[in-house]
């Protein structure tokens, strides 16, 4: 476990509040793929099951070769520092008509209070984001994040019957459905690249091992080479990202991607 000695420090780091995503140019990692399944949670296959679409895409469906669906941009700061995950899908719900906002999401998405506790400064007990959010999405005090199934159950809660979860799936699977016109909320790291910033803690008896750079964005587009993202914490829309570089880092984070149909 990372030794977190300068506990001022590690809040700001926690969940999607930190610094601005790098240029996408910048060159990627070379940690190989296989360096990737060690660090999956060890209840992983438990908590984050395959995909649980209620729509699943059509086998006769063709991907088109490059798609940017105009998504409208909502920034999750200044009322929400570790908000990117229901400010993502309040762009997404948005986009399908509904008018809902990042504060209202904040209020009824699920959340896991189990306190933070640490010992000598190591994070050693913590809340489950497979649950819920944990910790304080204001930023008041430390937070951190919320995983698929919350997400996917506050789009049911919306849109009733036409969630569609595509954690689990290859990344195709994903572009096969933003080419039908609906963006999905995905998780990646502030830069895009594989993280870096592993911690680990347990949980009701479970051991949960996640990066802290951990990030959500709306996947709004694509072409061959490139990725098109809305990114509620640098306020950009339609960032530009190497198509090989998301997809590792959205493979670190256990391929979880959220839509609707």
């Amino acid at each position: 476990m990372r030794n977190l000695l300068f506990v001022s420090l590690l809040i700001p780091l926690l969940g999607c509040s930190h610094s601005e995503p790098a240029n996408p140019s910048v060159q990627k990692t070379d940690m190989a793929s296989r360096d990737l399944n060690a660090q999956i949670p060890v209840n992983a296959k438990q908590e984050q099951p395959k995909a649980t679409a209620q729509h699943p895409i059509s086998p006769s469906a063709v991907k088109k070769r490059s798609v940017i669906i105009d998504v409208p941009l909502i920034r999750q700061n200044p009322e929400l520092k570790y908000g990117c995950e229901v400010t993502s899908l309040a762009m997404v719900l948005r986009h399908a008509g509904v008018q809902v906002d990042k504060m209202d999401l904040y209020n009824v998405v699920k959340k896991d209070t189990d306190p933070l506790i640490r010992s000598k400064g190591d994070i050693i007990k913590w809340g489950n984001p497979a649950e819920g959010f944990v910790g304080d999405m204001t930023g008041k005090s430390a937070g951190y994040a919320v995983f698929d199934k919350p997400i996917e159950e506050l789009v049911n809660k919306y849109l009733p019957g036409r969630a569609v979860n595509l954690t689990g799936q290859n990344f195709d699977a994903v572009l096969m459905h933003v080419s039908q016109g609906y963006p999905a909320v995905v998780w990646t790291t502030g830069d895009y690249r594989l993280p870096d910033r592993w911690e680990s803690w347990t949980h009701s008896g479970k051991f949960i091992k996640t990066p802290l750079d951990l990030h959500a964005v709306v996947l709004v587009g694509y072409d061959e080479k490139f990725v098109f993202l809305n990114d509620p914490l640098s306020g950009k829309k339609q960032v530009k990202v190497s198509k090989d570089r998301f997809i590792s880092s959205w493979k670190a984070l256990q391929s979880r991607a959220v839509s609707y149909k």
